[in-house]
């Protein structure tokens, strides 16, 4: 009772000094129409002035409002076990505001897909959720989906991956391009002029997928940005399987005997190391993910480095963001760029996903 009052003597307070009445400050303090915008100009200067802070977390609870928010992203899989982190992360944001009258509903596709993430798009369009946080992949698809969204008013998060164009709410994730830009500069230390650099794309929908595509555009910029005349050579692989993959790498060393550094453009780092080791390649090599197959052959010294960038995080800022802009208008920073980190063998026990 004590809280309420003091909150309601602010309103009053505003009020009086503005000379208007309790419902006109509840319409600005509510972002709602009626008001001209000299009085609220005048009303939101009160509200500086006086320091008030509406206690927003008590309407919200008076509210009894549902609000259903849907998350989509890859599930996990025996290639990768990268989305386990994101998933952890949205975990997190859901137990924290599931006493709110939040209701998280989490939906997973085949990264390997493109049917399986049209049909769970179909799905959560025909629920009309709230609000949406997902994880794009193949970029069409996506482009379809959040159009959808649009139409129907339906508020979008994206992480990991961006889509060029899009009115998202946010995209919370790493700067792809600057991902990319930021590995030819750490090749740049660790090759000379003419060595051979491979870069690797691992996906069953390398063409569709817009985050590989643009951390190879990086590189690539880097070592043209620079006059390096390091001779970069592009292996794409879209038979995933553990056989396909090791083929297809050592048929890029038989043909290339002279390569030095191997850039791998995703989580699937760890493949390639188990060639590198049973082959006994010396190379460099680097990729992306503080994964725990990743992480163990990074200290045992197969991979060189890890570009990391915090995917439990991402996902746990991104419904968290939802729920904020929903329940109380809360203003979302359009992008959210996460860091960009570089493990080694040394300083991997510190970091922290």
């Amino acid at each position: 009772m004590k809280k309420r009052a003091t909150e309601l003597t602010g309103v009053k307070e505003i009020a009086r000094r503005a000379n208007v009445s309790i419902a006109t400050v509840d319409r600005v303090i509510h972002n709602r129409k009626g008001v001209s915008a000299e009085t609220k100009e005048k009303i939101n200067k009160l509200i500086e002035e006086l320091n008030y802070k509406p206690n927003l977390l008590a309407q919200r609870l008076a509210s009894r409002k549902v609000l259903h928010l849907a998350t989509l992203i890859p599930e996990s899989s025996k290639e990768t076990s990268f989305w386990d982190a994101p998933l952890k992360g949205i975990e997190q944001a859901g137990a924290e505001i599931e006493q709110f009258g939040i209701v998280l509903d989490k939906y997973f596709y085949d990264q390997n897909s493109i049917e399986s993430f049209v049909k769970q798009t179909k799905v959560i369009l025909d629920s009309i959720p709230d609000g949406v946080l997902f994880g794009p992949s193949f970029i069409e698809e996506s482009v379809t989906f959040t159009d959808k969204c649009q139409e129907l008013g339906i508020p979008y998060v994206l992480i990991d991956s961006d889509l060029p164009n899009k009115s998202s709410l946010s995209y919370i994730g790493p700067n792809l391009y600057h991902s990319g830009y930021m590995g030819g500069h750490l090749i740049s230390y660790l090759t000379r002029n003419n060595d051979k650099v491979l870069v690797v794309n691992i996906s069953k929908e390398i063409d569709n997928q817009h985050h590989l595509l643009k951390k190879e555009e990086g590189l690539r910029a880097y070592f043209k940005d620079h006059n390096l005349k390091g001779n970069i050579i592009k292996l794409d692989i879209k038979d995933v399987a553990d056989k396909s993959i090791e083929k297809s790498i050592s048929k890029a060393f038989e043909d290339s005997t002279d390569i030095q550094v191997v850039f791998v453009t995703n989580s699937r780092v760890f493949k390639v190391a188990h060639f590198v080791e049973k082959s006994k390649k010396d190379v460099i090599l680097i990729g992306y993910d503080f994964l725990a197959e990743n992480v163990d052959y990074l200290k045992r010294g197969v991979i060189d480095f890890l570009i990391c960038q915090k995917p439990k995080q991402q996902a746990y800022r991104g419904v968290m963001s939802l729920y904020q802009h929903l329940a109380f208008g809360t203003p979302v920073e359009k992008i959210y760029f996460m860091p960009i980190d570089i493990l080694t063998k040394e300083n991997a026990d510190f970091y922290r996903n």
